[in-house]
């Protein structure tokens, strides 16, 4: 099953994907609200309205999750990029709500931001059920289901203090989606590639399932620091072949276009906008 946000006439609606641009509108705001209910997955079964929409009317998956918890050095070949040494923990941080963008919004940067901007393809994994302190064993139980994410990165924002959180939520630049795909059609240990393109040159590419840290382990890591609920979000990790780290550097011009596919999940494409909307 796909879920997806979309935005309508009179605000946003939770929707079930049938078929390509065709879906059955559900009786929720958006997929985050629908998580949120007392059994889900029934409610997303039930029938509702039939609407055709275009893909640029989708929103952010899950608009407003509770936590967005980012990890950073999960793939071994972009550590070695990025000149890290490999972390014996998950190293995480935070991206804010209002850093997410639709799957095919074009994402606006004011001009005293555009000096270093970078792409970091990623797969997400949104939380269904309250999981506190839960095993590694049991982590994937807890999993609504899957995306893709685009944590779209200022570098010299982000290297200005040891902190990575000011590089990476910066508003509306971080594409969500296109949809949720359920874990009865979608779940780790497939091998799926995930690339990542610039104009339609691969940047990126690398196996989903080549994770430092695998999902259920960081998972478990994250519950036992504090409960995931309904909606939350971890994204996963970015592979080699950010622009930061080519030689030479290659960083995000005003009209670029990054496109981002993860085998089994569809894709997202955001363009970057120098300035301001409708400047």
């Amino acid at each position: 099953m796909k879920l997806a946000t979309l935005r309508t006439a009179f605000g946003t609606s939770a929707i079930r994907i049938e078929g390509d641009n065709v879906g059955v509108e559900l009786d929720y705001e958006d997929v985050g609200a629908l998580l949120r209910s007392e059994d889900w997955r029934k409610a997303a079964q039930l029938s509702g309205e039939p609407i055709v929409f275009d893909q640029h009317d989708l929103e952010a998956v899950v608009p407003t999750p509770g936590k967005i918890i980012c990890v950073g050095l999960n793939y071994a070949k972009h550590i070695r990029e990025m000149g890290r040494d490999f972390p014996e923990h998950p190293t995480l941080f935070i991206k804010f709500a209002d850093a997410l963008t639709g799957p095919f919004d074009d994402v606006y940067i004011p001009e005293y931001a555009t000096q270093k901007l970078d792409y970091e393809g990623e797969l997400a994994v949104v939380i269904g059920e309250r999981a506190h302190r839960v095993t590694r064993a049991d982590a994937l139980d807890y999993v609504a289901g899957y995306s893709i994410m685009n944590d779209y990165t200022l570098r010299d924002f982000q290297r200005q203090t040891s902190q990575f959180h000011a590089g990476k939520s910066f508003y509306r630049t971080a594409g969500f989606g296109p949809w949720l795909t359920t874990p009865d059609e979608w779940a780790p240990g497939g091998s799926a590639r995930l690339t990542t393109t610039v104009n339609g040159e691969v940047r990126q590419q690398d196996n989903t399932d080549d994770l430092i840290f695998s999902i259920a382990e960081l998972i478990e890591f994250c519950s036992q620091l504090y409960p995931l609920n309904p909606g939350d979000v971890i994204v996963t990790g970015t592979p080699e072949g950010v622009g930061f780290a080519r030689d030479p550097q290659q960083f995000l011009q005003d009209g670029d276009t990054v496109a981002i596919d993860i085998e089994g999940l569809g894709h997202i494409s955001n363009t970057t906008r120098y300035g301001e909307p409708g400047l």
